[in-house]
């Protein structure tokens, strides 16, 4: 029964000590304070989102996939980004009074698909 005791006692001491070492290589895991509300990890520049800041872009992934609110974020800002650009274009199109839409067709235009349960209307030439 002695020898018993005595194998548990240091079992205990091992594992204290242990214990201790990996505490003090590895801190203590204290937590980083939490971010503010709709706060974001994931970075873009504040202005002039250029394509390898969209190739560099990454979200924090969470149980099912990614964090939904950070892709949200993203796409808002990419789409802001698009729209601005857009618009620049169309003043610059208009300072040089070029017309915006294309003098034709840039490539073979899909028609329309039927609506289901109806069958497509036929050309008759």
């Amino acid at each position: 029964m002695t020898s018993a005791l005595f194998y548990i006692l240091v079992m205990a001491l091992v594992a204290a000590v242990v214990f201790l070492l990996a505490a003090l290589v590895f801190g203590r895991g204290e937590e980083l304070a939490p971010l503010p509300p709709g706060a974001s990890p994931t970075r873009l520049p504040s202005d002039d989102v250029t394509p390898e800041d969209v190739r560099d872009l990454k979200f924090q992934q969470v149980l099912r996939g990614y964090k939904m609110t950070e892709v949200d974020w993203a796409l808002d800002r990419l789409a802001g980004e698009v729209e601005r650009l857009r618009d620049r274009v169309a003043e610059l199109e208009a300072e040089l009074g070029v017309d915006p839409r294309p003098a034709g067709p840039a490539g073979p235009v899909a028609e329309p698909e039927p609506e289901p349960g109806r069958e497509p209307q036929r050309d008759p030439a």
